[in-house]
């Protein structure tokens, strides 16, 4: 069980890991151990997370969100297995606590009178420069 907050917790049985051969430095030995991990987790079945938390998490994940509705996470920062699934997991709880904030709703407001008047100062000083640009009379 991975614990987001309070209320919210993953089950086990909602997160699956797969390990793979990482790229990158790491000499011969690199060819013969599964040290990346890919995470994937069953966002769109699980009962534990609401459903404007899951829209938010959709958001959230991009790329990352798949057409089945599963959040993957590939991590192949270290060479060590156990750490790089640490890092899977943080990274998880990391998106999914991003997605319970609710985001603040924009209050609009009006421009203040004195910014109006200054760009419409603005604008008209731009137009008499402008003015000036055309051909010039011979008389």
């Amino acid at each position: 069980m991975l614990r987001i907050t309070d209320q919210i917790a993953l089950e086990d049985w909602e997160i699956t890991e797969h390990f793979v051969q990482s790229g990158g430095p790491g000499g011969q030995n690199v060819n013969k151990v599964a040290t990346a991990v890919a995470l994937r987790f069953e966002a769109a079945r699980s009962p534990n997370l609401p459903a404007a938390v899951k829209a938010r998490l959709k958001r959230l994940a991009g790329r990352r969100w798949t057409t089945e509705g599963a959040v993957v996470i590939q991590v192949s920062d270290t060479r060590s297995q156990a750490r790089n699934r640490e890092i899977a997991r943080e990274r998880l709880a990391d998106l999914v606590r991003a997605a319970t904030e609710r985001p603040k709703r924009r209050i609009p407001t009006k421009p203040t009178r004195a910014s109006q008047r200054r760009r419409v100062d603005a604008k008209k000083t731009r137009g008499r420069i402008k003015a000036l640009r055309g051909s010039v009379d011979p008389e």
